[in-house]
């Protein structure tokens, strides 16, 4: 997501993928993790949307097929998932198998539906419908409850669950504790789903913040905002007394200095930002419909660009002084822009 905001259609993102569908054959999950094979349907998904590759797309289906029709056969009839024995969203959440099954619940159901949708698109209209159905019927089961904040957002995400309620009930409550970096960005989709933008504007600003503040150049792969206290900034000596954000926190296998300080499923809040602030929306694959709407919170303006395959789109948001949003935009021909803009 954060490539496709910033970068546009960046030649590493299929090379990436096509890699790992090389060296996993069927009916085998990417690195021996069944939801490491979602997120490739998903970035596939998204990628189409952002880019309308249909010729790539349609070197992906035989081994789309494949796995569709694996991962349909890991739902039973109760529409429960059972996604193998290797069951992992991140570390954070590993300890809590009831957050491992409701998120692994809500990204199959996002990945179904995404696969359907690309079935669609590459005529495979049988699968397309199995899918679907697939989709249904994982609604029809509820996960046992969890206070995990990434595996509730999941789950408001997919539709699974409803996001008001979730970020009334989890996500709102100590909203700068329990957030994983890895899942951050679902976190922020979920609240801004319940309209809770001001919510993840704050926690943008107070969480990723902090990283900022202690020298941060490219975000972590783990972070707590309790590291912070006596902790100094990266570009600094440490002094005795003090702590090294860098070698003297961390967990899991993040411990020490084997803590990635650059890990790029961290870095959600910037294809956030574009998404909601300057409220760029793809609408139809390739980018040819185009929605602009932001959101600018306590903010007076905002300014940025959106790459597509036809070009980059320029916005320049401006709070006027009864409130309202005047959007100038420079949008490139063949790109049809909807949503609250006026140029």
């Amino acid at each position: 997501m954060t490539i496709c905001s910033v970068f546009g259609g960046h030649e590493i993102v299929p090379a990436s993928l096509d890699s790992v569908r090389d060296s996993t054959p069927l009916p085998g999950w990417m690195n021996g993790i069944s939801s490491y094979s979602l997120w490739w349907v998903i970035i596939q998904h998204t990628w189409y949307l952002h880019h309308g590759n249909r010729d790539y797309l349609e070197q992906q289906r035989p081994y789309l097929g494949g796995l569709l029709n694996l991962l349909l056969s890991n739902i039973g009839e109760d529409g429960c998932e059972h996604l193998g024995d290797t069951r992992f969203l991140d570390w954070p959440s590993s300890e809590d198998k009831n957050a491992i099954h409701a998120g692994l619940q809500a990204l199959l159901s996002v990945g179904l539906k995404g696969g359907a949708e690309l079935c669609g698109i590459l005529g495979e209209t049988s699968l397309q419908q199995r899918c679907l159905d697939g989709a249904a019927l994982l609604a029809k089961h509820a996960p046992a409850p969890t206070p995990s904040k990434q595996a509730n957002a999941l789950l408001a995400w997919s539709g699974l669950a409803d996001a008001k309620a979730v970020n009334a009930r989890v996500l709102s409550q100590d909203p700068l504790q329990g957030i994983s970096t890895f899942y951050g960005y679902y976190v922020l989709q979920a609240r801004a789903q319940a309209g809770d933008f001001a919510g993840a504007l704050e926690v943008i600003r107070r969480f990723w913040g902090a990283m900022l503040d202690l020298g941060a150049t490219t975000f972590w792969e783990d972070f707590n905002l309790e590291w912070t206290k006596d902790a100094v900034p990266l570009d600094q000596i440490v002094p005795e007394g003090r702590k090294s954000i860098h070698a003297d926190y961390g967990n899991y296998c993040y411990k020490g200095l084997r803590h990635s300080l650059c890990h790029g499923w961290a870095s959600g809040p910037t294809a956030w930002l574009s998404e909601h602030v300057l409220g760029f929306q793809p609408l139809t694959p390739g980018c040819r419909r185009l929605r602009i709407a932001p959101y600018l919170g306590d903010l007076e303006f905002a300014e940025g660009a959106f790459p597509t395959p036809q070009g980059v789109v320029s916005v320049r948001h401006t709070r006027a002084a009864d409130g309202s949003i005047r959007t100038e935009h420079d949008v490139p021909s063949g790109i049809e822009v909807s949503g609250p803009a006026s140029a």
